[in-house]
């Protein structure tokens, strides 16, 4: 009879684990180090990776999962907790110096970051963070260590990784350290779940990091599908911005590094200018975005570049602007040029076809599941100039062209809301938190 006792109270007290198998997590501490999800994008390090963790968490909170994002404070005074939006705070570490640090100075500042990370945890209940979720591999290491200590399971998104970046190197960039491939390939084996943002990189993680396949879920990110979108239309977008009506008009919009490759939009214009200089009285190439990684160390590199190339007249430099005023930028373009080497997904892409705008895209990494080639924009196999000044000669020739692939790119982009991803993002939470359970029973049983 005891025996039958002890077994029903072992099995009482399992139950609640049983029942919280597919439950969504309460709350989940998200960590990006490098990068505020208060920073403008388009600045230094600040890019797709904050749009995406500021969207994703505000639509997690929607749904009822709380998130705490702990990221590295880079100015002094900042407060220690800001609330970002209702269910989402950002929490500021204190790690290393505030101004000047690169992120390949970083790794060397992971154990402070992990000092404040669990500082900011002691004063809690044991059990307040459900679920770690990081982002980018520094995150990561932080994300192992804290997740071991907390008794919780660890999804990680890699956004970049090393091994593909170094394979598809543009000239004269610095490859990425062998640290940070070893760092990767540690995060990978610990992680209970690994979100791939296209099947393409779920096949990169297995190939080139030895991931279980089983552990890798796909999910694409989205788009703030309000805030991109058509509007008023390329007319009024142009009045607004002081832009001529009637002029070509292929928009860079990005970091300014050799990853990114403006210098290719410029050298396809010069190319196009060279063959049809009849062209140079209405084409307009605004280049929007502030300098970062290796760019930081040719700051007038790419006005250089224009000088040279004989397309200065042509070409204007703006800064990083915010997302209500780039989405006017999407919608004044004829097109949005993106010539990337590399790319994890191309977020702009699809912010751009959100806002009615074709993409003319190099086929690399997600852009190809971003860009319905021919339909809602057109990749490039490459990065020769005279492949993209053909393309951009097909949209000078027929006037038509911008709208027609516009209202494809707008329809496309619909599929890719931000809700999609959250509900997405949620049953991987629910699916981590399932098997790293069923791991803990197998090594206590």
């Amino acid at each position: 009879m005891s025996q039958y006792v002890s077994r029903l109270q072992r099995r009482s007290q399992a139950a609640p684990h049983r029942l919280r198998l597919h439950r969504r997590p309460r709350r989940v501490a998200m960590l990006s180090v490098h990068t505020s999800p208060l920073h403008q994008p388009g600045t230094g390090d600040a890019g797709g990776m904050n749009v995406y963790i500021v969207e994703l968490a505000q639509r997690l909170a929607a749904i009822n999962i709380e998130v705490e994002i702990f990221t590295r404070a880079t100015t002094g005074g900042l407060p220690p907790v800001v609330e970002m939006a209702p269910g989402v705070l950002v929490r500021h570490i204190d790690a290393g110096p505030y101004e000047g640090l690169n992120k390949e100075d970083l790794p060397a500042q992971l154990c402070a970051f992990t000092h404040g990370v669990m500082q900011a945890w002691a004063g809690h209940r044991p059990g307040y963070y459900d679920l770690v979720h990081s982002h980018y591999w520094l995150s990561g290491h932080v994300g192992w260590l804290a997740a071991q200590r907390w008794g919780t399971p660890l999804v990680h998104a890699m956004h970049t990784m090393a091994k593909v970046k170094n394979a598809n190197l543009a000239d004269g960039d610095t490859p990425e350290p062998a640290a940070r491939v070893i760092g990767e390939t540690q995060i990978v084996a610990a992680a209970d779940r690994l979100i791939a943002n296209t099947a393409e990189e779920r096949e990169e993680l297995v190939q080139h990091y030895a991931a279980d396949a089983g552990k890798v879920a796909v999910v694409h990110p989205g788009v703030n599908l309000d805030r991109f979108r058509p509007a008023d239309g390329r007319a009024a977008a142009r009045a607004r911005l002081g832009l001529p009506q009637d002029a070509l008009i292929p928009l860079f919009a990005g970091r300014i590094q050799p990853l990114k490759a403006p210098d290719i939009l410029l050298r396809a214009v010069a190319v196009l200018l060279d063959q049809r200089p009849d062209l140079r009285s209405r084409i307009l190439v605004p280049v929007v975005g502030g300098l970062s990684g290796s760019g930081l160390a040719k700051p007038e590199g790419l006005q250089k570049l224009a000088s040279r190339l004989g397309i200065a007249d042509v070409v204007r430099f703006q800064p990083p602007v915010g997302q209500e005023q780039l989405a006017d930028w999407f919608r004044a373009a004829s097109v949005l040029v993106m010539p990337s080497y590399s790319e994890s997904f191309g977020l702009v892409a699809i912010e751009a076809q959100a806002a009615g705008t074709p993409v003319l895209a190099a086929a690399v990494g997600g852009l190809p599941v971003a860009v319905a080639d021919r339909r809602t924009g057109f990749l490039v196999r490459g990065h020769d100039p005279a492949a993209y000044a053909r393309v951009l000669g097909d949209f000078a020739d027929d006037p038509a062209l911008t709208p027609r692939m516009g209202e494809a790119a707008a329809r496309h982009a619909q599929s890719f809301g931000w809700d999609t991803a959250a509900a997405a993002t949620a049953d991987v939470y629910a699916a981590a938190a399932q098997s790293y359970r069923r791991h803990v029973r197998s090594h206590h049983g």
